[in-house]
């Protein structure tokens, strides 16, 4: 990138008593700003305006202190004054190109071409300000497709963040899912079990009606007492009826 513009006060003749102070500050800061010291060159710069505030070429000078010490919002400030208030085609011309490189600086590389291109509008045989511009096309471009393959690849790393997010929202329905299964199965299996303890139970109940009484044996052998006495009885009855009948009957011999 090419160097950034100065303007510098020539004074044709010896200095008179009676020269203008803004434009001894100017002399004086263009003699800091020689040596490198940007920052002396701005108070001078600064006490040029207060002399004559509005005058461009203090300002113009001032936006370049600004720049060199590295505050380019300021120094587009002042450029873009200068541009509003003069009437001069080459001093506009020059700030409209001192403008482009402070964006240039701020990588505000779309505004930079458009500083260019009005630089060259007003003077179209500036080869600084034809070559800056060529710079600024080639940085814009590069930051175009930069931000493009960003733009891609943050709609890629969304997309697969919203895959992500989708596969995990997935897997928890399946989760729920196989768990609201896994529940209906114990209940129903659950409820099976108690069907059967009753068919069981029912079962169970049904065989013991079923089932002779039992009893003890004790009481096994008070009914088997009861029924040999009951045998015995039976038998002397018996035994008495023979008797009986043997003494009531008559011989049916003939003597």
């Amino acid at each position: 990138m090419r160097f950034i513009i100065i303007f510098l006060v020539f004074v044709l003749g010896a200095v008179s008593g009676y020269a203008q102070k803004e434009k001894k500050r100017v002399r004086q800061g263009n003699s800091e700003y020689d040596e490198g010291n940007f920052q002396e060159a701005e108070k001078e710069y600064r006490k040029a305006l207060m002399e004559k505030p509005g005058y461009n070429k203090g300002t113009f000078n001032l936006g370049d202190a600004m720049y060199e010490q590295e505050n380019y919002e300021e120094s587009n400030k002042l450029f873009s004054e200068v541009v509003e208030r003069s009437t001069d085609a080459s001093q506009k011309a020059a700030a409209y190109y001192n403008i482009g490189n402070t964006f240039m600086k701020e990588n505000k590389f779309q505004e930079s071409v458009d500083a260019y291109k009005n630089s060259l509008r007003l003077n179209p045989d500036d080869a600084n300000a034809k070559y800056n511009l060529e710079y600024a096309r080639k940085k814009l471009k590069e930051q175009q497709q930069q931000q493009q393959n960003q733009d891609q690849n943050q709609d890629q790393d969304k997309k697969d963040q919203d895959k992500k997010d989708q596969d995990k929202k997935d897997q928890k329905n399946k989760d729920k899912q196989d768990q609201d299964k896994k529940d209906q199965q114990d209940k129903d299996k659950e409820n099976q079990d108690k069907k059967d303890q009753n068919k069981d139970d029912q079962k169970k109940d049904q065989q013991e009606k079923q089932q002779p009484q039992q009893i003890s044996k004790k009481d096994a052998q008070r009914m088997l007492d009861a029924l040999k006495n009951d045998e015995k009885k039976t038998l002397q009855k018996l035994q008495k009826q023979k008797a009986k009948a043997a003494k009531g009957s008559k011989s049916d011999i003939d003597w």
